[in-house]
């Protein structure tokens, strides 16, 4: 183990020296709209802050973005690039489409901010038609694109709840997956506008259910009652210090049941033969470091992400896992619509020996390498990088005046021509070998793609893909990568 992780953390550090590990600001490129003040060298003084555009977004949601107040002394330079940074920010509440400061009545040392914001949409009642598979080429090529394997329902997203920024999310699918999630996201619970609470309900009923891995691919088995019933339920504590600094604490408690028609076909699933039950409570701490231009498809900045957790913490616990998880990634701006991403992640996984159910995977989620999509590689440890080049080739604002909500009027869409490398290992599971195909060796794949973006967050990724085994395809994607 101690060999594993000395290596894992080599490569890391070899991944990290490539990409210019930094946590120097790098807002400090090209700014837009820049506020332009005839003598940068001279003092003023903040009188008022004055906001504008917020019909529903309470004040202080927005004050506590910025980082000038009202009496701050400081150079006209220093208020113009500050201001530039809480649009930023202001931006990354995701309340906003569009956000502008002017400085007004200045004269005699004394200055007046005006922020005009425009508020987004924030009810989204959004019908649900979605593939069960992680992506939509594992669904194409390794299950011949069957549409039984869909999930359909309603996703309701209502943002900035009661006007102060609080998210509830109420999800339930059926179909492939019978799936049910209550999330409720509280920023800021003090006075000081630091701590806040994240409540999150899940239950998932599984009659259609991966059951083992077969050469790196998800075997599944079908059947007409319940296959797994899981059932979740996790409380987190937050924390914001500063601007770009975040901290959770979440405990949770997991509950997993399986039935006799897949004990039937891997009796271990759970762990010792025949084992129906499975509980176990979680504790976790997260570190995030968010200091990027736009959240949803950053271009400048940087992000860090670290955590540890800890599942299985009560003596009569029936699982004991141990993870770090380690990410960082960087955005460079060249200048003349040329940018540059490195993204870099290390999981490690203490215990070996545990049940199939509970295996670790690179190929889950948003973690993996571009050219193995199709692919579920599952390890203990995994590390990689990801690096990307790309060219802004068209960028225009579609106006639609005769649209009646405000929200909707303008549609920003973005095109970008990449060309991209990704390498990674994964350590295999002692004496496990369904998955030894592409565990234990260097991983590597390269490619180029379009993305192309608009408004609210919305991403269509088309990437061109090679990997180490020759294998070679178009892979496309809906979710934004970061």
């Amino acid at each position: 183990m101690k060999t594993r992780l000395a290596y894992a953390l080599s490569i890391l550090f070899c991944c990290m020296c490539f990409s210019g590990f930094s946590f120097t600001d790098s807002l400090k490129s090209k700014k837009r709209n820049q506020v332009y003040i005839p003598d940068t060298s001279a003092s003023v003084t903040v009188n008022r802050i004055l906001i504008i555009g917020n019909k529903r977004t309470r004040e202080f949601i927005i004050r506590r973005e910025l980082a000038v107040t009202t009496g701050d002394t400081l150079s006209l330079q220093q208020l113009s690039q500050i201001i530039e940074k809480d649009k930023v920010k202001l931006l990354n509440t995701r309340l906003f489409n569009y956000t502008e400061c002017k400085i007004l009545n200045y004269e005699n040392g004394h200055v007046d901010l005006l922020w005009e914001v425009n508020e987004r949409w924030y009810t989204f009642p959004i019908p649900i038609f979605e593939l069960a598979d992680r992506n939509f080429n594992e669904w194409w090529e390794n299950y011949n694109h069957d549409f039984s394997r869909v999930k359909y329902g309603l996703n309701l997203y209502q943002y900035n709840v009661r006007g102060r920024n609080e998210t509830l999310l109420l999800n339930a699918k059926f179909g492939f997956t019978n799936f049910f999630r209550l999330n409720y996201r509280i920023p800021y619970l003090d006075k000081k506008r630091k701590q806040g609470l994240i409540l999150e309900l899940n239950l998932d009923e599984r009659k259609n259910l991966a059951y083992q891995t077969i050469g790196n691919k998800l075997e599944f088995a079908s059947a007409e009652s319940t296959l797994r019933l899981t059932e979740y339920a996790g409380l987190t504590w937050t924390y914001r210090n500063s601007f770009y600094h975040f901290h959770g604490i979440t405990f949770d408690y997991t509950t997993n049941r399986v039935y006799d028609s897949l004990l039937l076909i891997n009796d271990t699933y759970l762990g010792a033969a025949g084992t129906r039950k499975q509980r176990f409570h979680t504790l976790a701490y997260q570190y995030i470091y968010e200091n990027r231009d736009f959240v949803s498809y950053p271009l400048k900045g940087s992000y860090l992400r670290t955590s540890i957790k800890q599942k299985g913490i009560l003596p009569d616990d029936d699982l004991f896992k141990t993870e770090f998880d380690f990410h960082y990634s960087r955005f460079i701006d060249f200048g003349k619509n040329w940018y540059f991403s490195s993204t870099n992640v290390a999981h490690v996984s203490l215990q070996n020996d545990i049940p199939y159910a509970n295996y670790s995977a690179l190929g889950l989620f948003r973690q993996f390498l571009r050219g193995y999509e199709v692919y579920l590689i599952e390890g203990p440890q995994h590390v990689y990088t990801k690096t990307t080049l790309k060219k802004r080739i068209y960028s225009k604002t579609f106006q639609f005046d005769n649209m009646r909500l405000e929200q909707f009027k303008k549609l920003p869409i973005n095109i970008f021509l990449k060309a991209y490398a990704d390498i990674g290992y994964v350590w295999n599971y002692a004496g496990y070998t369904n998955g030894k195909f592409l565990t234990d060796q260097l991983l590597s794949s390269a490619g180029t793609g379009l993305d192309i973006t608009f408004s609210y967050d919305a991403t269509l990724r088309l990437e061109y893909s090679v990997n180490k085994l020759n294998e070679r395809g178009l892979f496309i994607h809906i979710r934004r990568e970061f």
